[in-house]
């Protein structure tokens, strides 16, 4: 085996002339000294194995390290990607909630709105009550009875204790029978005592001739629905609702048409 030969005697001068740093004529002397002496001549190429092996050394070396830095850069696109996703995912999941939820709220609200509305018995009087204006000022002074001009004045300004005990001063022999009754029963329905108002309405409402027995029996069919007699009350509407003279005929039938106040069989 051939020992190693020692490079540290040529190394200057070989790395000089490896890298081109000698002159032309340095250069000349250089290579034919290395064509006399096999030292040299062997020196120098042991050198360029050495420094081919470097290259090759940092070549490879360079190489893995790209290698590396590509490989991380790629584990870093793919966890940036996987990033992404997850946060597209979270996006979809937040989107598919709030969409959810928003479709549960707009389908109760439509639900709340749609389905039918059960009225409180005070719902359902205001909607379907109504009342009677009452005389105007310039008929009941066209009477001359002045307790009757008060009451009627206290009626139109929602005075309606006032107002009965004006009508209940009023004498039979100052006021008709049937004006008396009637008023004094839709003052008390105004007042919301509807057992009361049935019976002076009722009495109205069978005084014979009287152009107030059908207004009358209106307000009677509505103050027997307000005391919860209903199938009295259902009979005395229709009888109203069955009149084309009765001014309280549309009132009537109105109130007979909702089946949660007057249920169907």
């Amino acid at each position: 085996m051939t020992p190693p030969i020692d490079l540290r005697p040529y190394l200057d001068e070989l790395e000089r002339f490896a890298d081109g740093q000698m002159s032309e004529s340095e250069q000349a002397a250089f290579e034919l000294r290395m064509e006399q002496d096999e030292q040299l001549s062997a020196a120098y190429e042991a050198y360029e194995r050495f420094t081919a092996d470097l290259r090759w050394v940092a070549g490879h070396e360079t190489l893995r390290h790209r290698l590396k830095g590509l490989d991380k850069r790629l584990d870093q696109r793919q966890d940036a990607l996987a990033r992404i996703q997850r946060r597209r995912r979270r996006t979809q999941i937040r989107w598919g909630v709030a969409s959810g939820v928003l479709l549960v709220i707009v389908g109760l609200a439509l639900w709340l709105w749609l389905r039918p509305h059960t009225l409180s018995p005070d719902e359902a009087w205001t909607r379907y009550y109504s009342p009677d204006p009452g005389l105007s000022e310039a008929t009941t002074q066209r009477t001359g009875n002045l307790l009757l001009t008060e009451a009627m004045r206290q009626y139109h300004n929602g005075q309606y204790p006032e107002a009965l005990q004006s009508m209940r001063r009023i004498s039979e022999a100052s006021l008709s029978p049937d004006s008396l009754y009637y008023y004094t029963g839709v003052v008390l329905l105004r007042q919301d005592d509807a057992t009361a108002a049935r019976t002076y309405l009722l009495r109205a409402s069978r005084q014979p001739g009287s152009a107030l027995a059908g207004k009358a029996l209106y307000h009677l069919g509505m103050a027997q629905w307000r005391t919860g007699l209903l199938p009295q009350a259902e009979a005395t509407l229709r009888t109203v609702a069955d009149d084309a003279q009765n001014p309280y005929q549309a009132e009537a039938r109105k109130v007979l048409q909702d089946e949660a106040v007057f249920p169907r069989d």
